[in-house]
């Protein structure tokens, strides 16, 4: 690959901000420097912010595009390239794809494996070259169902599998503390009766009674085999924190309380709040705010979760919010990036993948500009 330099940018370090050039060689950060390159053919960034590209950990986004409807599904080769490109497109350059692994077999709210299918087919396209980032898989360990540890027992460490999440959807109690979220998302995604949700909450707390702690054995002994790190899931209580220290998890996926974002904190496990949250100013399940816990000083980490083009938009308020824009731009990048294992991205620094996003700000609105993967422009 021919070297590409980029001049006449504000590059965003770890503590600073600096205006100068960044050359790109090999895939990889060459050279940082202050101030204009002299290279001829050097790309005129005129000004505009250079970060590194984003790494999102949890994102239920390829799900949406393979079935855009309920009951409805999409191709699924076509289904990645258009997921793949979504994210490309909005900066974010390593991808965590979200599958759920454990499935219920029956009842109006069933739903089959298809993690293992998929990731096969998204490994096949990364082979191929037809993947515009880089993308790991994410399994999110349903506790609450029939089939997790046979699911989890059919990948191996060839998988790529980064992350598995603990996910304990038990109604009464985590996220669905509050039954009436849950009734008011069944009964309008799926048509539930009153009579159906009864027997859906009845059914749950069975199976949760039934596997719940086999499949919290298998989780973790899957993590190991896999190399992947172990996250928990809507943190609640100080008690549901200790339970996680336990099990050496490090990461917390959306704490539901201050409470548990702050036993996050004390036991060092990084928390993770969605960048819908911070934008909307709470969450749709009536849980704790991102807000409230940015300005607590208790969110390390953002995931887009299911609005892809949040997580610029939502780093950049946090930069409002704190008055500091490289601290802001690593709850995208490094801290991400070194939860989940990865030591070779989330920063700018000589020798590093060349993972970068040109930003113009438009107001107080973040406009990606261009996009480069490992050294190549994607977008």
């Amino acid at each position: 690959m021919k070297p590409i330099t980029l001049t006449n940018a504000r590059l965003v370090l770890e503590r600073e901000i600096i205006h100068g050039s960044l050359v790109i060689r090999d895939g990889r950060i060459a050279a940082i420097d202050h101030g204009p390159s002299r290279v001829a053919d050097a790309i005129d960034c005129e000004g505009d912010l250079i970060i590194p590209g984003l790494v999102e950990l949890h994102t239920d986004n390829l799900e949406r595009h393979i079935e855009p409807r309920p009951s409805v599904e999409w191709p699924h080769r076509a289904a990645i390239l258009a997921h793949d490109g979504e994210f490309a497109s909005v900066g974010v350059t390593t991808l965590f794809d979200a599958l759920r692994v454990g499935s219920l077999t029956s009842g109006k709210a069933s739903y089959r494996p298809y993690a293992r299918a998929l990731a096969s087919e998204i490994a096949e396209l990364r082979a191929q070259g037809a993947l515009r980032i880089s993308h790991f898989v994410h399994l999110r360990a349903e506790v609450s169902s029939e089939t997790l540890a046979e699911e989890l027992a059919t990948f191996t460490p060839e998988d790529r599998v980064g992350l598995i999440s603990l996910m304990d959807h038990t109604p009464g109690q985590r996220q669905f503390r509050d039954l009436s979220y849950l009734r008011t998302y069944l009964q309008k995604k799926r048509s539930f009766t009153d009579a159906e949700f009864e027997a859906h909450v009845t059914y749950l707390k069975e199976l949760r009674a039934r596997h719940g702690e086999r499949h919290e054995r298998a989780a973790v002994e899957a993590a190991a085999t896999l190399g992947a790190v172990l996250a928990s899931h809507d943190d609640t209580t100080a008690e549901h924190v200790a339970q996680s220290a336990e099990r050496g998890i490090r990461l917390a996926e959306f704490p539901t309380t201050l409470e548990a974002a702050r036993a996050c904190h004390e036991h060092g496990i990084k928390v993770i709040m969605g960048a819908p949250n911070l934008i909307r100013g709470g969450s749709h399940s009536g849980n704790v705010a991102a807000h409230a816990l940015a300005r607590e000083g208790l969110l390390d980490i953002l995931s887009s979760d299911y609005v892809p083009s949040s997580l610029m938009t939502a780093a950049f308020q946090l930069a409002d919010l704190w008055g500091d824009l490289p601290r802001a731009i690593a709850t995208v990048t490094d801290t991400p990036a070194r939860a989940a294992g990865l030591d070779d991205r989330g920063r700018m620094a000589p020798g590093l993948r060349a993972d970068l996003v040109r930003v113009h700000r438009l107001g107080d609105l973040p406009v990606v500009r261009a996009v480069w993967s490992h050294g190549h422009r994607v977008g």
